[in-house]
């Protein structure tokens, strides 16, 4: 069994077609791209317990952004030459 479009159909049906191979190809692109997430720091259960408590009395933007300006300080401490024989 055959079907049969008229001009008006062929052309809605092309039209469908080509904007599902458009999502497809944007799919395909943003797989392509995509970076595997990388886990920087392993947090104790304790700590991370600390955090979300935190998070909950003062919100995760002010958390976010005290725990990287620790951080930061941290590590700029780390490149003043302390290496962890040092730290003991």
């Amino acid at each position: 069994m055959k079907l049969k479009y008229n001009k008006e159909d062929r052309e809605k049906y092309s039209e469908a077609i080509d904007r599902m191979q458009e999502g497809l190809d944007s799919m395909i692109d943003l797989y392509n791209e995509a970076e595997d997430d990388e886990e920087l720091i392993q947090y104790d259960e304790e700590v991370i317990a600390a955090i979300r408590q935190a998070k909950e009395s003062f919100g995760d933007d002010f958390i976010n952004q005290k725990i990287n300006t620790i951080v930061k300080e941290v590590l700029s401490l780390m490149q003043g030459g302390q290496t962890p024989d040092k730290d003991k």
